[in-house]
């Protein structure tokens, strides 16, 4: 029996196809079949319905993939049980969305790093959905995303790392307007309502009672920002407080009644918990946070 067949197996049940699994994990089409026919003749089942484009997995092909992915946790997991209780060995996949990665993230991975120099951290960044699909997937161990918005996939569990703010951002020129005047009379850069955090931006909209006149639709804090700054509209962006002296100018005025916030959090799955290197993260990111907390 292979580790790697059951890598193989695992890579094809998320990428769909035997060529994507394939290139996913560096093996040719050809290889992929032999590691599945392997499984096949050690098991004496059939893992995939051949009468299908698409390959689905039967009954038993379910069943032997529950069985692989924890079988790989356990075997992923080993390095971890190995350290010692002060410094972690091993590689952590974690996503994180923009506002972390200009907020609290690089304290945090400064200090993981001094803390734990074995400890490999690999990071990606992107939106909350996106992030929390990737977790989903198995393609990343954990991410740090505003908290979830239902839809949101199954199997994930997190905990709240700290909280951001929610600010209207609009030309310096606009000095002394009021936050409905701003987002009634200017254009209006909305931050993309396919992330958790442009969902909650819409609603409190709704519930104000706000029609904008919409120009732009963006998926990046910073830009926004910018784009306020360079007198081209108002927009509505979460942040941390870490970056409030860093802005460049802007009309900055609390959004939403009260002013809305709301929790970042580190997102695992709940078959495959980063355990101890995403509570060491956990740790760090709460600190750097608090450091700056009002």
């Amino acid at each position: 029996m292979s580790i790697r067949a059951f890598r193989t197996l695992v890579a094809i049940a998320r990428h769909g196809t035997f060529a994507r699994a394939g290139d996913a994990i560096g093996l040719t089409q050809s290889a992929v079949s032999l590691h599945v026919k392997a499984l096949e003749t050690e098991f004496s089942v059939q893992l995939f319905d051949r009468s299908r484009r698409q390959p689905t997995l039967t009954e038993a092909g379910r069943i032997v993939l529950a069985q692989a992915e924890q079988i790989l946790a356990m075997v992923d997991g080993i390095p971890d049980v190995l350290s010692d209780e002060k410094q972690l060995v091993g590689r952590l996949r974690v996503g994180a969305i923009q506002t972390a990665l200009s907020g609290p993230m690089p304290d945090a991975l400064l200090s993981l790093r001094v803390a734990h120099p074995s400890l490999r951290v690999h990071v990606a960044a992107g939106l909350s959905l996106a992030l929390a699909q990737r977790v989903a997937g198995g393609e990343l161990d954990a991410a740090v995303t505003t908290h979830p918005v239902r839809p949101h996939p199954s199997g994930l569990v997190w905990q709240t790392l700290y909280e951001h703010r929610y600010w209207l951002v609009a030309p310096p020129r606009h000095e002394g307007w009021s936050v409905r005047e701003l987002l009634e009379a200017l254009p209006f850069i909305r931050f993309d309502a396919q992330a958790w955090a442009g969902r909650e931006i819409a609603a409190e909209l709704r519930r104000m009672g706000i029609k904008v006149r919409e120009e732009m639709v963006l998926d990046s804090t910073e830009t926004i920002v910018h784009m306020a700054s360079r007198g081209l509209g108002a927009g509505v962006v979460a942040l941390h407080d870490s970056v409030l002296a860093r802005l460049p100018p802007v009309v900055r005025l609390p959004f939403g009644q009260p002013q809305l916030r709301s929790a970042v959090v580190l997102l695992e799955h709940r078959s495959r918990p980063a355990q101890r290197f995403a509570q060491a993260l956990a740790a760090e990111l709460i600190a750097s946070s608090m450091r700056f907390s009002h």
